[in-house]
């Protein structure tokens, strides 16, 4: 027989390969390289029995001077084969609890060996055994537990050869190191090399804080947290920490560092701010120049001084420019008034520089001279609206006596006039004092105070008027001008009759009886200077055949007609005044709408319609305080930060459990936004099968997500950890609730576009709730009305073929991912299409391919699947046929007794008879490996069921006897031996 010489002389081309796969990789540890060892290993090897047979041998040759050594073994001519090769003892780092074990290797097709194929196999065991202590060569095969079962991806024939790479995981290590073991059991193999390793995240500075090398953590700790320092000149509120991922990245840095004042950030370092510029607080920010009119004379500076001349106010930021004072005011002008004696008006223009600063003020003070003794005005005379702190450049002064000459000095000032030493007294201002100065000698030109009737007939009126007091020294007297006319509003041109006198009263005749008149009177000083006129006033002439006696019954007359017009107006106003308060009453006054107004929208807003996100979150979010939010522990870790349970207890409300999502420091505003998006979307919905939404946290530093608490988490892992648990009846109770959740939102115009068993959460009464608005978008107002993606990722498995093919969404492809997950949740959260790749599975939906029936699915169900699954979207059932069909299966229990058609070769997926390459299993491990089930291997053998032709005499009672006891379990175990019985025949006739 060709033993393994069919292969040996092959192993040189491998050698001058020289590297097969690269042995080095980013965030590796290797603890056994065999190729890089360059000798002997001194393997253990150990044959089943002390016969003269060969079992492992070392192969060792030689290039460009060095050795190279391989293990091979090729029994296949003998039966019984049990070939053990052990490697020697390996050290493990105390915190490496899981190694990754890399395997080359050649296997020769068993058909090259004619007659000994029948006994010839193609697989070889991979078994690791833990130990505080190297034992020697001691050799216990009862000691090692099996890892995997190493099949090639490809075989190797006599001229061609085939190298394989495996890399298999050991879990749980928990003692000092551990041996490697390969087991033969009839092929012929050569191992090539075996590199052991495990992962670890490199150190790394992130945020600006360091992490050290720290090995990835294992199955039963995904994230380890590591915790960090802050860089040379840099700090952080809350102490630095990471997460280690198993496959060695890093994620969700938390508690981000900052550069202290005078540092900026370059390079993952904190680098002092170079002169000239400066960095006031610790943030991200980068070193600013400094602002106008300052200086940093050194580097790091936290802080730029005010040049010489400039100034910062009290309030101004520290940050901020230094400041000038102001120039002087310009152009005051006095301007006296026509109808107020004593009265003038002060008015003036801005300085031309005003030191760079807004906060310019003005103050106004006041000189009287009488001859040549001049004193302050004091509280004299009046400012309105005062003499200090003025913002207008405009001051009306009154109270002021004429003929005396007034002085007025108008001051600019600014924040920074105090600290420039403006304060000081008059005298002893600087000549830049910003100042101006007008005098003038004020004389009150007359004005008319009072127009009144001193008699009236029907043709004539008789009027006299004050005038305000003038100076004795006046040499000239006052004139007045008299303009009056008929008052009547339909003729296109007004009349003035103007009577020019000296004289403060004046009898007019010719008028017309009954009729009224307006007067005006107007002042001229002696000098002809105009003074103030009157307003114009009315007065109307006596009737015709009235005399001025009747005058007193007239007025009575008239009295009476006006207390009955106030009582007309008074309830006219208090009527109108009632219909106003009605009227003002609109649709957000709660507490006086009717029933109907207060009904809640039945549309979904978009918040992105939202010109700023920060409404929407207001609009639709209660702000809760954080004070009433307590932390208990970390569950999660999303994208943005941690996720925790938390507790609620809300002022008036009883205490309620709550998952609270938070926003990791260091968050850009578009982070910030999306990360309450989520919020402005919830807090539209009120449903018990929708995640409620109990508030969110803007308004303080650390931004957070509260909603309500689901004990029992995603759906589709509570299914998984409970496989086989519920009835059909259960399950289609949940199934229940998340139809009824989905009616709610279709009839919200909403669609979802990520509906899955992963996004529905579970509480402990196993109420279902629809969860994760991430993908969700409103529907146009059309309802065929679609959402166009503008790209990016789609869950392939989950979607309708029309929103893959064209990124139309709408409640009918919601209905199709609805169809899936009621899929998963009849499957036990089995993933839906196993493991074909998102191409294989847009492929199979195209021909017409639909998941089969799950193990016990009722029929009903089943069909309901189908009908979800329909190519034609507008034939597809909608939410509110979905709920009504459910309800039908619950309230007729015995309808869901018929179990659909189940084929276990096509639903476990994995072939029920064969490995990868199609030949028959070699043993029951390989064979529950690939039904998932390889936590029973021990009670397979523990019960001797060790050969396949043992397995298929198998039946449910002997299943459950070897201690299989989970229905689930039990059920996938009988229908793969169903499947392998069904496949053995069909092999058995194509081998006749």
């Amino acid at each position: 027989m060709d033993s393994f010489g069919g292969v040996r002389h092959l192993l040189l081309s491998y050698v001058l390969m020289n590297a097969v796969l690269s042995t080095t990789q980013t965030k590796e540890e290797v603890i056994l390289d065999m190729k890089a060892a360059g000798g002997e290993l001194g393997w253990l090897t150990w044959r089943m029995d002390q016969a003269d047979k060969s079992g492992w041998e070392v192969v060792q040759r030689t290039l460009n001077g060095s050795q190279f050594y391989t293990y091979s073994v090729c029994n296949v001519g003998e039966r019984e084969q049990d070939n053990w090769l052990r490697t020697t003892f390996i050290q493990r780092r105390p915190a490496a609890s899981r190694v990754f074990v890399e395997i080359q290797f050649i296997v020769r097709d068993c058909n090259s060996f004619g007659g000994a194929s029948l006994t010839c196999k193609e697989t070889f065991n991979l078994y690791t055994c833990e130990s505080d202590a190297d034992v020697g060569t001691t050799f216990r095969k009862g000691q090692f537990r099996k890892v995997a079962t190493i099949a090639p991806d490809e075989i190797t024939n006599r001229n061609d050869l085939r190298i394989n790479t495996e890399t298999r995981v050991v879990e749980s290590l928990s003692r000092k190191g551990f041996y490697l073991a390969f087991q033969d059991i009839g092929a012929c193999v050569a191992i090539l090399s075996v590199r052991v390793y495990y992962k670890t995240c490199a150190a790394t500075v992130k945020s600006l804080a360091s992490f050290p090398e720290t090995v990835a953590g294992g199955e039963n700790q995904a994230l380890r947290e590591v915790s960090g320092a802050c860089v040379d000149n840099a700090g952080s509120e809350d102490l630095p920490r990471i997460y280690c991922t198993v496959d060695g990245e890093w994620v969700v840095p938390v508690g981000q560092c900052q550069c202290n004042p005078g540092y900026e950030e370059v390079e993952e370092a904190c680098q002092e701010c170079r002169p000239g510029f400066f960095k006031a607080t610790a943030s991200g920010d980068k070193c600013a120049p400094c602002p106008a009119n300052t200086h940093a004379p050194s580097s790091g500076a936290s802080s730029c001084t005010c040049a010489s001349g400039f100034f910062r106010a009290p309030n101004d930021p520290p940050t901020g420019p230094c400041s000038g004072l102001p120039s002087a005011p310009k152009d005051l002008v006095a301007t006296t008034t026509q109808h107020s004696a004593g009265r003038l008006v002060l008015s003036w223009s801005p300085p031309e520089d005003t030191g760079g600063r807004t906060d310019i003020t003005y103050s106004v003070e006041c000189q009287r001279c009488e001859g040549t003794v001049c004193q302050a005005c004091g509280e004299k005379i009046r400012y309105e609206p005062g003499n200090a702190g003025l913002s207008d450049t405009r001051v009306t002064v009154s109270d002021l006596d004429s003929h005396l000459n007034y002085t007025f000095t108008v001051e600019a000032r600014s924040g920074v006039s105090a600290l420039a030493g403006q304060a000081t007294p008059r005298s002893n201002r600087p000549p830049s004092a910003a100042t101006l100065t007008t005098s003038l000698h004020y004389t009150d030109p007359p004005k008319i105070t009072s127009v009144r009737l001193v008699e009236r007939t029907p043709n004539s009126l008789s009027l006299s008027w004050d005038v305000s007091p003038q100076p004795r020294a006046q040499s000239r007297p006052v004139r007045y001008q008299l303009n009056y006319r008929k008052k009547d509003e339909n003729v296109a041109m007004t009349t003035y009759v103007v009577h020019v006198l000296e004289k403060n009263f004046v009898q007019i005749g010719d008028l017309s009886p009954g009729t009224a008149y307006l007067f005006k009177v107007q002042a001229f000083g002696g000098d002809g200077s105009p003074g103030g006129s009157s307003v114009e006033e009315q007065f109307e002439t006596l009737p015709e055949g009235l005399t001025p006696n009747n005058n007193a019954v007239i007025f009575g007359a008239a009295v009476g007609g006006a207390a009955m017009l106030f009582i007309v107006i008074a309830v006219l106003f208090l009527c109108r005044r009632k219909r106003n308060s009605h009227a003002r009453q609109g649709p957000e006054d709660t507490y006086f709408s009717s029933s109907e107004q207060l009904k809640p929208l039945k549309t979904y807003v978009d918040p992105h319609t939202y010109e700023d996100p920060n409404i929407a979150v207001l609009k639709f979010a209660t702000e809760i305080h954080p004070s009433h939010i307590t932390k208990q522990k970390v569950i999660g870790a999303g994208e943005f930060g941690e996720v925790y349970r938390g507790i609620l207890k809300a002022p008036g409300r009883k205490e309620v459990a709550v998952a609270i999502k938070t926003l990791k420091p260091g968050y850009t505003e578009k982070q910030r936004q999306d990360f309450l998006g989520e919020a402005s979307i919830m807090g539209q919905f009120a449903h018990q099968n929708i995640i409620r939404l109990e508030g969110v946290v803007t308004k303080f530093k650390h931004a957070m997500i509260v909603t309500e608490y689901m004990e029992n988490g995603a759906l589709d892992r509570y299914l998984r950890d409970h496989d086989g648990e519920f009835s059909s009846f259960q399950l289609v109770g949940m199934l229940r609730g998340i139809a009824a959740g989905m009616k709610y939102l279709s009839e919200m115009s909403y669609v979802h576009r990520d509906l899955a068993a992963r996004n529905i959460l579970v509480n402990t009464t196993l109420e279902c709730k629809v969860s994760d608005f991430g993908l969700s978008r409103v529907l146009e107002d059309d309802p065929e009305g679609t959402y166009t993606t503008s790209g990016g990722k789609i869950p392939i498995r989950w979607t309708a073929p029309e929103a893959i093919a064209y990124r139309k969404f709408t409640s009918a492809s919601d209905v199709w991912s609805f169809g899936i997950v009621i899929w998963e949740v009849m499957a036990f959260g089995e993933r839906p299409y196993w493991d074909m790749s998102n191409h294989e599975v847009m492929k199979a939906i195209n021909e017409a391919f639909r998941l089969p029936a799950p193990m016990d699915c009722p029929s009903a169900v089943y069909q309901l699947m189908l009908q979800c699954w329909l190519q034609d979207r507008s034939k597809r059932p909608r939410f509110g046929d979905i709920v009504s069909l459910i309800d039908k299966l619950l309230r007729s229990p015995d309808s869901l007794k018929a179990i659909a058609d189940f084929d276990p070769r096509v639903s476990i997926r994995l072939p029920s008879t064969s490995g990868s390459d199609g030949s028959p299993f070699r043993s029951v491990s390989e064979w529950l490996e690939s039904i998932k089930m390889s936590q029973y291997s021990e009670n397979f053998t523990c019960a001797g069921v060790v050969t396949m032709d043992q397995v298929l005499q198998m039946k449910n009672e002997d299943i459950k006897n070897i201690g299989v006891r989970l229905p689930g379990h039990l059920k996938r175990i009988a229908y793969s031996i169903l499947g392998l019985k069904d496949q053995t025949s069909t092999l058995s006739v194509f081998a006749v």
